[in-house]
């Protein structure tokens, strides 16, 4: 069961349309552009081709269903809106059928910098980008697929390799040390932090030890697992 959140998700109308209030589009306006200049020089490549193929909108918060024909187009993913919070059943479910969950929610100004829980946009602005990617997008599908089937034992192992891929993960690029998982790219706080960090740790990528690293959503990450290629995630899906 998902835990409680002092968060309420918008529901959709009949025609998949969500009305956002000005300040909620104004608090979106702001996130991301204090994010897009983050980012520079954080970003893996792969996440700034995705977000320009996105075309995401600086005044107001998108609609689900202009970022779905993106999507569909590019790798078959679609995003789907979900309460603030839904229990992993129900979120593997949805990784398994190429539905991303997307909380229909827009954090309050006084957690602008860390939101311990995911927003719309740290669903879209983190993620939606490199669902665009198909390397990434195959593995995301198929990890749905491995935790949807798994027992409840299992899955508590397998969202330690989510959170230290799809949500927290680094890459090593020729230009340096690049960020292609959500959790960073939407949270400006810890942006700067997962590449300039003096007391985090930086570790190579090894399946077992991911597995075997419990991580903590209230703070600052104290250990990232970098990879050498997005295409590494397409052959840990395939191994």
């Amino acid at each position: 069961m998902a835990k409680a959140s002092k968060y309420i998700s918008k529901q959709p109308d009949a025609s998949g349309h969500i009305d956002w209030t000005a300040a909620e589009n104004d608090t979106w306006n702001k996130l991301i552009t204090h994010q897009l200049g983050n980012i520079k020089n954080a970003a893996c490549q792969e996440y700034i081709q995705g977000l320009a193929q996105l075309d995401l909108p600086m005044d107001h918060i998108p609609q689900l269903e202009t970022l779905n024909k993106v999507l569909r187009k590019a790798t078959g993913w679609e995003t789907y809106p979900v309460p603030a919070l839904i229990g992993f059943g129900e979120f593997f479910r949805l990784l398994a059928d190429r539905k991303f969950p997307v909380a229909t929610f827009i954090r309050t100004p006084e957690e602008f910098e860390y939101l311990q829980e995911p927003d719309i946009f740290h669903e879209i602005f983190g993620h939606c980008a490199m669902l665009l990617n198909p390397d990434f997008a195959e593995f995301t599908s198929i990890y749905g697929k491995l935790a949807h089937a798994a027992g409840k034992e299992d899955r508590a192992w397998l969202a330690r390799l989510y959170w230290f891929t799809v949500e927290f993960g680094l890459l090593n690029t020729s230009e340096g040390m690049r960020a292609y998982g959500g959790g960073i790219l939407s949270s400006p706080g810890e942006t700067k932090y997962a590449l300039t960090s003096k007391v985090a740790q930086y570790k190579p990528f090894e399946i077992v030890d991911v597995l075997r690293t419990p991580y903590r959503i209230d703070i600052m990450q104290p250990i990232y697992f970098v990879i050498n290629s997005i295409r590494d995630l397409y052959d840990i899906a395939h191994s």
